[in-house]
């Protein structure tokens, strides 16, 4: 193909692209819903930045918080007798050397021999084993004192997440009685053999507990943190919707107030706090942590993105939120000519109709495709007309 023909198969190829239709794109007006105050206020809306930062990877387990050995005693008594004083309840908080109760002896006397028993070590009453007036025996506990200031929790960890654990790694831990609240747990040693019938393998985390509220068989949620990444782009999980084939998240619109753009999203790891963005998102975007699920339904109930656009702009904008062209519809108040012509050329770049140029361009490509036609059709004329060419030179 000569280049004519190449130029001519260009020009048809450039025209027929201007008339396919453009890629199907979700508009502006179907992807973002409009609130006023009330309407923000009544779903509670809530906000939280994507920012890059450290990412944690975690294994999710389950367990019970247990006593830490070596941190309960008892009080015994060296003589026989009976008590006749007690200075404790259980659950009461005692200091060493603090007295728990008297003892007073079989031995006959007058006045008779009472002795005080003392708190062998801080702890708590766990267990009180007497009454008053209860007999006592040099080989009988009296009452029990545990140290709760800290504390085992032992996570049942599955036997796939075995191999990534080591002395020192952490975990964030939860329990029933207080589930806003986290605390964090440093692994001090594994169990030396695994449940053949659960599969998992006990895993015992040291937690600092010095108020006193961790108590022995509460049940326990564990985030074992099991690798961590730098400057990773993470959102709250609460902000992720959709389902695994489509998540999606609601973006705070940077130029509407009380907008928000619903915004398709990729993901990575998750753990029990953060969902790690892969793309779909930049640093900086607010997204919508309570109350994203409700905006999924308020549909046309809200405001329209052009009425949130006029507003917000102080001009007038198409149904699907773009810009009007040629000037757009004027204004039902008069607006001086000064001011009309200033507010024209600021929005001198965004008036533009890109449609003019393309019109422009086809009517080059048309011009130049009819030019090239009538040249070729111009030489040809001498063949068509039986010229005969002249005879060659005699040799």
């Amino acid at each position: 193909m000569n280049l004519l023909n190449r130029l001519s198969w260009t020009c048809v190829l450039l025209l027929t692209a201007q008339s396919l239709p453009a890629d199907e794109t979700p508009s502006r007006a179907s992807t973002t819903v409009v609130l006023d105050a009330t309407g923000v206020q009544n779903l509670r809306i809530q906000t939280a930045v994507a920012e890059p930062g450290d990412f944690e990877e975690t294994v999710f387990a389950l367990g019970r918080v247990e006593v830490k050995p070596g941190s309960q005693s008892a009080v015994t008594s060296r003589i026989s007798g009976r008590v006749v004083s007690l200075s404790v309840l259980p659950g009461d908080r005692v200091e060493t050397n603090a007295e728990v109760l008297k003892v007073e002896s079989r031995q006959v006397g007058s006045p008779a021999n009472v002795i005080a028993l003392a708190a062998p070590s801080t702890g708590t009453v766990t267990q009180l084993a007497v009454r008053l007036g209860d007999p006592v025996e040099p080989d009988r506990a009296l009452l029990e004192l545990t140290d709760l200031r800290e504390v085992i929790a032992v996570a049942r960890v599955p036997e796939h997440a075995v191999g990534r654990l080591k002395p020192g790694v952490k975990a964030h831990i939860t329990l029933a009685a207080w589930p806003d609240r986290t605390w964090e747990g440093t692994l001090v040693r594994l169990a030396t053999a695994a449940d053949a019938t659960s599969g998992t393998l006990d895993a015992a985390f040291l937690l600092a507990n010095p108020d006193g509220l961790i108590r022995p068989g509460l049940r326990a949620e564990f985030s074992i943190v099991v690798d961590k990444r730098a400057d990773v782009v993470t959102i709250p999980r609460s902000a992720l919707q959709g389902d695994p084939a489509g998540r999606f998240v609601y973006v705070k619109d940077f130029d509407v107030p009380n907008a928000f753009v619903k915004t398709p999203v990729v993901v990575g790891k998750s753990n029990d706090r953060r969902v790690e963005i892969v793309s779909g998102l930049l640093p900086a975007d607010e997204v919508v942590t309570q109350g994203a699920y409700s905006l999924a339904f308020v549909g046309g109930g809200g405001i329209s993105l052009k009425e949130a656009l006029d507003a917000a702009h102080g001009h007038e904008h198409a149904a699907d939120g773009s810009e009007l062209k040629g000037g757009g519809k004027a204004a039902a108040t008069e607006v001086p000519s000064v001011a009309r012509h200033d507010h024209d050329h600021d929005h001198e770049a965004e008036e533009h109709d890109p449609s003019l140029l393309w019109k422009g361009i086809s009517a080059v490509l048309l011009l130049l495709v009819f030019v090239i036609g009538f040249w070729r059709r111009s030489s040809a004329r001498p063949a068509a007309r039986g010229s005969v060419p002249s005879a060659p030179d005699a040799q």
